[in-house]
C-alpha cells in the first residue's frame, strides 16, 4: 500500500502544479471541494425516496477517487514529506470507522470534513469497505482519473475548449472501460491509458 500511496502523492503534486504551479501557496479549500463531492457521491447512490433510483456503484466509485485527490493535496500541505505522509494515510485508512449503513457513512465523511476543515481517511476506508473497494481498485482508479485529469487540460479543459461527452456519454464513463482492458501492474499504465482516451475523443 505504501509503494502505491507513494506513487499517487507524486502524480497528485504533479497535477495540481499543471493546474497552478504554486499550488501550495494558493490557498485552496480543499475539505470544500471533500464535502460537495460526498453530496455528489450520495446522488449517485441514491436517497430519494419519492422516486425510484438504482445505485451507481460506478460513479460512486469515481467521486470516492475525486475525493481521494483532494484529501491527499491537503495532507501534503500539512508535510512536505511524502513518507510521513503516507504512512499516516496507510495507517488511517487501516483503521476503518465502522457505520453500516452507506449513506451514513457519507453524510459522517462530509460532517467530520466540514466541522475539522480536513477530511480523516478513516472515513474514506469506511465508505470503501461498504463499496466493496479494496486498495488496488482505489489505486487503479486514482491513476485513471488522474491521467484523465491530465488528458484535460492537454485538450483545454481550462480555457473551455474540452469536449466533456463523447457520443453521448461522458469521459468519466469512457475511462471506466478503458481501464477494464489494461494491467495496472504494467510499466506504462500511466501511457496506456492516456493513448486509450485519445482514441475514443472526438477529433
Amino acid at each position: 500500500m505504501k509503494a502505491q500511496l507513494l506513487i499517487m502523492l507524486e502524480m497528485q503534486d504533479a497535477m495540481n502544479a499543471r493546474v497552478n504551479p504554486d499550488w501550495r501557496q494558493a490557498g485552496n479549500a480543499w475539505y470544500r471541494a471533500i464535502w460537495t463531492e460526498c453530496a455528489e457521491m450520495l446522488d449517485h447512490y441514491g436517497w430519494k425516496w419519492w422516486k425510484h433510483q438504482q445505485p451507481d456503484l460506478e460513479q460512486v466509485r469515481l467521486e470516492l477517487v475525486d475525493i481521494m485527490h483532494f484529501a491527499m493535496s491537503d495532507y501534503l500541505l500539512q508535510d512536505a514529506d511524502n513518507e510521513t505522509v503516507a504512512d499516516r494515510i496507510a495507517a488511517e485508512i487501516l483503521d476503518p470507522r465502522q457505520d453500516r449503513d452507506i449513506r451514513t457513512a457519507i453524510e459522517s465523511m462530509a460532517q467530520s470534513t466540514i466541522a475539522n476543515r480536513s477530511m480523516h481517511f478513516s472515513e474514506f476506508a469506511n465508505v470503501m469497505t461498504l463499496i466493496e473497494m479494496d486498495f488496488d481498485h482505489l489505486y487503479r482508479t486514482y491513476v485513471g482519473k488522474n491521467v484523465l485529469n491530465f488528458f484535460r487540460q492537454d485538450h483545454g479543459y481550462k480555457d473551455g475548449s474540452y469536449i466533456k461527452v463523447w457520443e453521448g456519454r461522458e469521459d468519466n464513463e469512457h475511462l471506466v472501460e478503458v481501464l477494464e482492458d489494461l494491467d495496472s501492474d504494467s510499466p506504462d499504465f500511466r501511457e496506456q491509458v492516456y493513448q486509450g482516451l485519445g482514441q475514443r475523443y472526438p477529433a
